[in-house]
């Protein structure tokens, strides 16, 4: 029996399945993305994606000791404390107070300066250190550890 002969040549191993055409854009994509970042570090620009400050509803200053395991306490400006936090409660807390240890060793701040949380007329919550202009938008991190420092300011 005659074998049949398809309509379409069969094509080579080596033959590229990607359309040039896609390869191409995807690297346009990647250099304009190289060229607005390096324009953006380079001329300073302010970022621009974190929110307005808008009209405070509530603040409180409050200085954080965490410890490695999760734990950490929390006192108010007076030394009172505010909360005294197990591992299994404080590990949110505590991780937000070592990203600002960190920040705050590169600005050459003493770590155990206070810091300010906010909340917003919105309802949002933030966390404010004056001295470095360090900021976290505690929205950010999901519903159960924005509560967590919400529990702070009641």
């Amino acid at each position: 029996m005659q074998r049949l002969t398809s309509i379409h040549p069969k094509l080579p191993e080596d033959r590229e399945q990607v359309p040039r055409i896609l390869v191409r854009a995807v690297g346009g994509l990647m250099l304009l993305s190289l060229v607005l970042t390096t324009f953006a570090v380079l001329s300073d620009r302010p970022l621009e994606a974190l929110p307005l400050d808008g009209p405070i509803a509530e603040q409180r200053i409050i200085h954080i000791y965490a410890r490695q395991d999760g734990a950490a306490r929390v006192l108010d400006q007076n030394g009172g404390v505010v909360a005294d936090l197990r591992p299994d409660e404080g590990g949110f807390i505590s991780g937000v107070s070592r990203a600002l240890t960190r920040v705050r060793g590169t600005h050459g701040v003493a770590a155990d300066e206070p810091v300010r949380l906010i909340r917003y007329q919105d309802g949002r919550l933030a966390l404010r250190d004056d001295l470095t202009g360090w900021r976290a938008e505690l929205i950010g991190f999901g519903a159960d550890n924005t509560a967590a420092f919400a529990r702070l300011l009641d």
